[in-house]
């Protein structure tokens, strides 16, 4: 697109032993295994899909011989639902039987997993404890999805019926939350992944409190042609 990329890797301390960025290029594919609708996880069989994850991978090495590439799968482990469920908190969580699956997947391409978390009306505080036995992994990260987290908002509503909105405070409770296992379980950094295609989706960003032990990323290409894509990143 005749576009360079200004101010990456990001200036800050020199990342921890273990750290994956900005060493490496994190390559994933995203969805869930119960929805052809979420991402490519869903869409077609699980060979096939790891082959085109390995495909992808070697078109972005060869785009660029001098940062290695980090293949990944991101699934979506908490889903926001239009359905209020029993507790009213609209969303559903996935069973540690189909985490394991996904996480059986990503060790045979030797990728990371990411746990994503749609909140709905529940919380971050409230969801990342019972992902606690993944996280604690050396290989499995986090993305949280502003977009269906509901609680924020004036007027409480369905997932999908508005964009959602993720605070300063819940993200620095994520780090918080990854920094302490990484601590206690002396694992290498985690990666937090925080989707973001409008600006109003995080709120007070410029008060997350960064601490080494998690890279924390922020991901615009959730929505939109290139030009929205390039325009949103530039703006914020």
């Amino acid at each position: 697109a005749g576009l360079t990329t200004r101010g990456w890797p990001v200036r800050t301390r020199t990342p921890l032993d273990g750290a994956i960025l900005p060493a490496k290029r994190i390559i994933a594919f995203y969805g869930n295994p119960l929805s052809k609708r979420m991402g490519i996880l869903g869409q077609i069989p699980p060979d096939s899909m790891l082959a085109r994850l390995d495909a992808i991978a070697a078109e972005w090495q060869a785009a660029d011989s001098a940062t290695p590439v980090q293949p990944a799968l991101h699934l979506v482990a908490v889903v926001a639902s239009a359905d209020p469920g029993k507790d009213g908190k609209y969303r559903l969580r996935m069973d540690s039987a189909l985490i394991e699956k996904v996480y059986g997947w990503a060790q045979r391409k030797h990728a990371l997993l990411f746990l994503d978390v749609q909140p709905g009306l529940s919380s971050v505080m409230e969801e990342l404890p019972r992902l606690t036995r993944f996280l604690q992994r050396p290989d499995v990260h986090l993305g949280i999805d502003p977009e269906f987290n509901m609680r924020n908002l004036r007027d409480s509503v369905a997932p999908g019926k508005q964009i959602g909105v993720l605070t300063s405070t819940e993200i620095n409770f994520a780090v918080q939350f990854l920094a302490g296992l990484v601590e206690e379980k002396h694992l290498p950094p985690k990666v937090l992944v925080r989707h973001r295609f409008r600006e109003p989706m995080v709120r007070n960003a410029k008060k997350i409190a960064l601490d080494p032990h998690v890279q924390v990323v922020m991901h615009m290409d959730g929505w939109g042609g290139p030009a929205i894509k390039y325009g949103s990143y530039r703006r914020y």
